[in-house]
């Protein structure tokens, strides 16, 4: 993706904590703009593959964008924090900020001891940047650790929240629909305008907020998108119960432009990096606050119920018992483009099928090796879709990668032991498996029925 020339405009120093998905896309998309960024990680081995021009995460366009800024000599990997930050104009915290298993809080710990290592480091005036996601009131507590640790610095605590999709990363960071910045000077406020000018300067826009109402944004907007998938399908199961189709409810509500047509496609739930964590970070800082957040509590139960869900709806197509059977299955990451398989629905599917009996034969095309660590040999790992296939009881669709959705439907009955197909992602059109000859399971829509097995033919004595 090269979107904008390099600006003529003095570049900026930006040194940038972690190389995690956020850290990595950040600095590359900074560089290819045209400022000078340095990521620095303690991993030596992440670190030495980044230099050797091997990227850890799959994300469409990054290897080659990466690569394109190294070369110009625009971005460059350290493990050294104090190289990093020598000169630096800004330094961006971009470490994880994963769910604490005990109060589901966001785990700060990272973000906290980048902070110290930024004090310790630091010598000069800079602007130090928290793009990673975190609650409400972390700004406070980054100034209050580094100012302890280091009382002569002179710098600005900012807040960035970042807004980047799996997939589709390099897009939302270059052509963002909004940036947010919250700062309390406006010595920081200047800096992180003449950061982002290569994009105001295109007519993106440039919200600028207190820190709070910064770190405030990013749950809020992930909670909301969360409460829309939650309610869809919730919209679902009840057109399940009672008739209707989900396709023309989600095209009816979503035409409305009060609401919108995104995140209104049934499926399995949300899963993946975000939207998990940050919706239980919501509740626990309204629990906090003691304002509760009672709509994202329900959100969170309508998504835990999600996968049980799932598991019924294969069951049920397999004729109440699955033990014995083979199930094809066909997706593994959370969501199509990334190999991102943390809290997805398929894998959780995965497991309980496999409890029940099944013979689990799943493929993804980035996401096999990801999910291997966390289900061990719970599952048989196709090494490709047509393995996937071959010879199985039935099919379960459970990411909508475009491999699936390309492959001619003659293909998935000539393949599957019994033409049935259960689809979490409203791939196919109904109509169209039932001029097939494929059974057809999906999301609030009226299923179809396999073809009854052709009866033995009568010998003539």
């Amino acid at each position: 993706m090269r979107d904008m020339p390099p600006p003529e405009r003095p570049a900026l120093k930006l040194a940038v904590i972690g190389t995690g998905y956020v850290g990595l896309v950040s600095g590359a998309c900074l560089a290819e703009v045209g400022h000078r960024v340095v990521c620095v990680d303690r991993a030596t081995s992440k670190i030495e593959s980044l230099r050797a021009g091997q990227i850890p995460i799959y994300e469409p366009g990054l290897a080659d964008l990466v690569r394109r800024n190294v070369e110009a000599g625009r971005l460059g990997f350290t493990t050294d924090v104090a190289e990093a930050l020598s000169g630096a104009d800004l330094v961006m915290i971009a470490v994880g900020t994963p769910t604490r298993k005990l109060d589901g809080n966001a785990d700060l710990q990272y973000v906290f001891a980048a902070s110290r290592d930024i004090a310790r480091a630091l010598t000069h005036p800079a602007v130090i940047v928290t793009k990673s996601t975190v609650p409400a009131g972390t700004g406070r507590e980054i100034r209050r650790l580094i100012a302890q640790e280091n009382p002569a610095l002179d710098f600005d605590i900012a807040s960035n929240p970042e807004f980047l999709r799996e997939g589709n990363a390099l897009s939302d960071f270059m052509r963002p629909d909004r940036i947010v910045v919250g700062t309390e000077t406006p010595r920081a406020l200047a800096a992180l305008r003449a950061l982002y000018r290569p994009f105001t300067d295109r007519g993106h826009e440039l919200i600028a907020t207190d820190i709070t109402s910064a770190e405030l944004i990013k749950y809020a907007a992930n909670t909301f998108l969360a409460t829309k998938v939650s309610f869809i399908n919730e919209m679902a199961d009840l057109c399940e119960k009672v008739g209707g189709n989900i396709a023309d409810i989600a095209r009816g509500m979503g035409s409305d432009r009060r609401i919108g047509r995104a995140f209104l496609q049934p499926g399995p739930g949300y899963g993946g990096s975000c939207f998990p964590k940050d919706t239980l970070a919501m509740v626990h800082l309204g629990e906090k606050a003691l304002s509760p957040a009672t709509i994202v509590e329900a959100v969170i139960a309508v998504n835990r119920a999600r996968p049980h869900r799932m598991v019924a709806k294969v069951v049920a197509a397999a004729g109440g018992d699955v033990r014995g059977q083979v199930i094809a299955l066909l997706g593994l990451t959370f969501k199509p483009e990334t190999d991102d398989v943390r809290d997805s629905v398929a894998l959780l599917v995965a497991e309980e099928l496999a409890a029940r009996g099944a013979i689990v034969r799943a493929y993804d095309p980035q996401g096999m090796a990801h999910a291997r660590e966390l289900l061990g040999d719970a599952v048989a790992y196709a090494p490709s879709m047509d393995t996937a296939l071959d010879g199985a009881d039935l099919c379960v669709l459970a990411t909508e990668w475009r491999e699936f959705a390309d492959r001619p439907l003659t293909d998935y009955k000539r393949a599957l032991r019994r033409p049935l197909i259960v689809d979490f992602r409203n791939m196919f059109a109904p109509a169209d498996m039932a001029k097939a000859g494929l059974g057809y399971v999906s999301i609030g829509r009226a299923s179809v029925a396999a073809p009854a097995p052709a009866a033995p033919a009568l010998e003539v004595a």
